[in-house]
Order: C-alpha cells, then sequence, then structure tokens
C-alpha cells in the first residue's frame, strides 16, 4: 500500500524560496495548508487567504509551528463576495512588495445550488469567478514580481465538464455535479489564456489536478458516494500527498519556461479535448469580464 501513495507523485526538491512571497486561497485546511507548510519551510513568505478566520488562525499556528517559519499571515478572503474580493486585494496591492506565487486553492465541491454574493451560482463563482477576479485585481504586482507564477488548482473533473455559455449560472437546469465539472473546466482554460495574454511578462501560468483527496469538500456528496470514497480510501490522497503537484507547479526550475500546461502528479498531464478549444476559452474570459465588469484585454 505504501509503495502505491508513492506511486502518486516521486518528484522531490530541495529547492528555496527565501526573499519571495506566496499567497495562498483557502490555506486554512486540506491541501492548501499543507501547501502553505512546505513552501513556508522553503523560507517563503506566506500570506494565507482564508474565509473562516477562527479556522484559518489555527492554521497560522500549525503552518508556523510546523515549518518554523514565522513569516506567515492571515487575511480575510471570500471567494464567494466581489467586495471582499476588491477589498482583499487593495490591501495586498497597498502593503505587498510582491507577490511572487499566487496559488489559487480554495473551492466548492458539488454542493447544493445557492448563489454568490454577485448573483454567479456558487461553484462556477467561487471556483472560477472569484479567482478570474482575484488574478485581475493582482496581475500588476505580480508582473512586477516577475520571475513569478500563477497556479490555478483544477480537477481530473474538467473532462467531464461542458461550459454553458449560454446559462453559465445554471438557473435553467443545476446538476451539482456538472456545475463542478464546468467549473473546473474554466478553470483549465483560464489557465491557458491567461498564459497567452502573459507571454513575454516573465509570469507564468499552471493548472493541476491534485488528485482524489481526502478533504472535506467532500461534505457535500450524497450518501452513496460517500460510501463510495469511504470504500476506495486506500487508493486516494492524503492533503500532503494531494499538495504535491501544487508544491511541484510553485517550485520546480524546470517550469520556469513552460506556461499554460495542465499537470497531475507532478508531471505534466494530458487535459481533456475541451479543455484545448481556443475559441471557447476566449468567450468565457470575454463572459466572465462582462459578469464582473471588468475590462481585461
Amino acid at each position: 500500500m505504501q509503495a502505491m501513495r508513492n506511486m502518486f507523485c516521486s518528484w522531490s526538491s530541495a529547492a528555496r524560496l527565501d526573499g519571495k512571497t506566496v499567497l495562498i486561497t483557502g490555506a486554512n485546511t486540506g491541501i492548501g495548508k499543507e501547501t502553505a507548510i512546505d513552501l513556508a519551510k522553503r523560507g517563503a513568505r506566506i500570506i494565507m487567504a482564508c474565509r473562516d478566520m477562527e479556522k484559518a488562525e489555527a492554521a497560522l499556528k500549525e503552518v508556523k509551528d510546523s515549518s518554523g517559519n514565522q513569516d506567515v499571515f492571515i487575511s480575510s478572503l471570500d471567494l464567494s463576495d466581489s467586495k471582499s474580493i476588491r477589498g482583499f486585494a487593495e490591501k495586498i496591492n497597498k502593503e505587498e512588495k510582491q507577490v511572487n506565487i499566487l496559488i489559487n486553492n480554495a473551492g466548492v465541491m458539488v454542493c447544493p445550488y445557492g448563489k454568490t454574493a454577485d448573483g454567479f451560482e456558487m461553484q462556477i463563482g467561487v471556483n472560477h469567478m472569484g479567482h478570474f477576479l482575484l488574478t485581475y485585481l493582482l496581475l500588476d504586482l505580480i508582473k512586477r514580481s516577475a520571475p513569478a507564477r500563477i497556479i490555478n488548482v483544477s480537477s481530473t473533473a474538467h473532462q467531464w465538464g461542458t461550459i454553458n455559455l449560454e446559462d453559465i449560472n445554471s438557473e435553467k437546469n443545476y446538476d451539482k455535479q456538472k456545475a463542478y465539472c464546468q467549473s473546473k473546466l474554466a478553470n483549465v482554460l483560464f489557465t491557458r489564456s491567461l498564459a497567452k495574454r502573459l507571454e513575454g511578462t516573465g509570469v507564468t501560468a499552471y493548472s493541476l489536478h491534485p488528485g482524489v483527496v481526502q478533504t472535506d469538500l467532500w461534505r457535500h456528496l450524497s450518501k452513496p458516494q460517500q460510501a463510495v470514497m469511504w470504500f476506495t480510501k486506500p487508493f486516494t490522497k492524503t492533503s500532503v500527498q494531494g499538495a504535491q503537484t501544487s508544491i511541484y507547479c510553485a517550485v520546480d526550475p524546470e517550469l520556469q519556461t513552460e506556461s499554460g500546461k495542465y499537470y497531475s502528479d507532478c508531471a505534466p498531464a494530458k487535459a481533456a479535448k475541451a479543455a484545448m478549444d481556443d475559441e471557447v476559452a476566449q468567450r468565457l474570459w470575454e463572459l466572465s469580464c462582462r459578469m464582473l465588469n471588468i475590462t481585461w484585454e
């Protein structure tokens, strides 16, 4: 069984991040927290952007204690509310000299139908729109910090996704699995479009599948689905294992000249055909800008 777990990701690196600033969304739990611990051990300044500040306080202590790095901070960010995103970004742009690595890690999964403060279906709203807006608002600072990286945590679920440009908020028909897959496909398409727009800036972009990870994202699964996940638990990843591909995309020196690609198990992976559709990617980009009321060429 241990050999099987080791097969998930054989990559390792002693690369340091001294003098670098890393911003991680959803860093108070799961793979986000484990990513924060690892990158803090490498000497980075860590900003943990979290919605639940009570959990964030506990996670902050754990990250500091586990890494021995005291240059770790928490800041409030609710990706389901554009006012919170704008306020957070304003604070970061004002207080931070640089952001060398942005890891868009936070997300919601197969939740009951709900809408964000801005009227977006919750999964597309948090997983895609929230991170799209955050990246836009921080991009000038990230560019000034080059070489820099933007990492979008997607999922293999993107393979079953379809971007419904006519009903992106699933108002006509809501299926929580389909909505989740759509949001994860949006992550990969966003990364692909972003990489093209960032050519020549020294900023690179990556999307990834962390693996089937044992996290509290499972809480919205149906009881039969949870039973299946429990049965297959020996073949799933711990949060530490699930964080490895995020860490790989953040620190591997060989990726410095790569951009726009999709990764799994600490290696390049083949994204779904739908994730390679540049026409849909462009239309999604334009729709996202209109819905967020931003101009991003």
